[in-house]
């Protein structure tokens, strides 16, 4: 039998998962065995009694790092124990996570993340296991866990079977490259607000072109960097 495509979430905080991935749609195709949800706690690695997992950083300055030698122990384990999937490392330097990035994982068996905590991993493990720095946005959080959370739910909404109307992934945004158009639903008129009347004409051709329409107009106001890229 196949393995689930399968998430291995290296953390100090594994009591956080699954949180919100064990609802809905991630909930419940992780009750259906679809994908895996795995938890690695770094500090079962440490030696001390306090499991200590971080140290003051060399060179001075705020904040503690985050060890490489237990880092590395508690990544050897979940490769040595099977974990599929690159190694990725949830950081705000690293590259900006995409759509793409999402669509290409989920194809795969599955991911290891590693939530960093305090200012970060000692960068000579990053480079030593050879993680790939992934972001979820400009910003920084207290801990990778919230971003490997979304990552996760990026990707397990791809996997077959997670949605029931799978033709919905190709008209969400940055599926074609743009921002998705507006979407409206009953009652016709609410707070004197109507439905656009295109909608209401059955004419398909002309409620697509019009959605495509409100799709470019939407992304050139919201994200014009994205205009060029799509198809």
């Amino acid at each position: 039998m196949t393995r689930p495509w399968t998430a291995t979430v290296l953390t100090i905080f594994p009591e956080m998962f699954p949180g919100p991935l064990g609802h809905s749609l991630a909930g419940k195709a992780l009750q259906r065995d679809l994908w895996r949800l795995e938890t690695v706690n770094i500090r079962d690695f440490t030696s001390d009694r306090h499991q200590t997992v971080d140290d003051t950083p060399f060179g001075g300055g705020a904040g503690m790092v985050m060890r490489p030698d237990i880092v590395a122990k508690a990544v050897d384990h979940a490769v040595q124990e099977g974990a599929p999937g690159p190694l990725v490392y949830l950081s705000p330097r690293g590259v900006p996570l995409r759509q793409a990035m999402a669509q290409d994982l989920a194809k795969g068996p599955g991911v290891v993340l590693l939530c960093g905590r305090y200012e970060g991993v000692d960068h000579r493990v990053i480079e030593a296991r050879g993680f790939l720095e992934v972001s979820i946005g400009d910003f920084v959080l207290s801990g990778g866990e919230l971003a490997a959370m979304a990552l996760i739910d990026a990707c397990v909404r791809l996997l077959p079977g997670v949605i029931g109307d799978e033709a919905s992934l190709k008209e969400e945004s940055f599926a074609s490259g743009l921002l998705e158009y507006p979407h409206y639903t009953r009652p016709q008129v609410w707070e004197g607000r109507a439905v656009p009347e295109i909608l209401l004409s059955g004419h398909h051709a002309k409620i697509d072109a019009w959605r495509r329409e409100q799709a470019l107009s939407i992304t050139k106001s919201r994200r014009p960097d994205l205009i060029g890229t799509s198809g």
